[in-house]
């Protein structure tokens, strides 16, 4: 299961990758100072005026109130960034969980100086979007592998190495929809622009099959909500 979204911080220092950090102290307070940037920024009324084109909130927009901003730094450059933070609703329904950047704001490390363009392109936005996701759900946030080996629901023990194996019948492999969860999780860290195709591949099943399997994993808060229009 999920953890309650409202006890999970939406970024913490793990969540960055090498060579980013967060300064300590912030000069940025995520609780107290977010909804001045958004007002600052006319975060939550810019209005394209495109002839002809309504841009005005519908029920299934997230709330722009919900938005959290936090400060990071890139240690090589001092480059900070502002980065806007936000669960994502689906149409009405509750908060799905999943954590997604949703502004980003460049500052080099003297006011006046250019941002230098290498630090535009190289921002790991994915990879930091994947590990605070990690962080909050059941098989890759709270169950960790430690020195290479994590225990399961069932009392087995899996070693990293073993993630990648065929993934069985989900009715006689114990822990199946985690494991699915852990090597859907571990191609998307890698790369792998379709996952669910790789994973139907290994296990040499259709991938009809895969994709409700790992529909299921989703259903069980075992994986974060799958994005639209995003294959695997």
């Amino acid at each position: 299961m999920a953890e309650d979204s409202e006890d999970v911080e939406l970024l913490t220092p793990a969540d960055l990758p090498a060579g980013w950090q967060m300064p300590d102290p912030s000069p940025i307070d995520p609780e107290h100072d977010s909804t001045g940037i958004d007002e600052a920024l006319r975060y939550d009324v810019w209005v394209d005026n495109a002839p002809g084109l309504n841009r005005k909130l519908r029920s299934d927009h997230n709330d722009p109130a919900d938005g959290r901003w936090y400060l990071i730094q890139h240690v090589e450059t001092s480059t900070r960034v502002l980065l806007r933070l936000q669960r994502q609703y689906v149409m009405d329904q509750r908060p799905m969980g999943e954590v997604r950047i949703t502004g980003i704001t460049y500052l080099p490390e003297w006011a006046g100086d250019p941002v230098a363009s290498p630090i535009l392109r190289e921002l790991p936005t994915s990879k930091i979007e994947a590990a605070i996701n990690r962080r909050q759900f059941t098989v890759t946030g709270t169950t960790r592998f430690q020195n290479g080996k994590m225990t399961l629901p069932s009392g087995r023990t899996l070693h990293s190495l073993e993630v990648m194996r065929p993934l069985g019948d989900p009715k006689r492999t114990p822990d199946f929809y985690e494991l699915v969860a852990l090597q859907h999780t571990r191609l998307t860290d890698d790369g792998d622009p379709n996952p669910t195709a790789t994973m139907a591949r290994n296990s040499n099943v259709p991938l009809s099959t895969v994709q409700g399997w790992v529909a299921r994993a989703r259903r069980k808060a075992l994986l974060p909500p799958g994005r639209r229009g995003r294959a695997g």
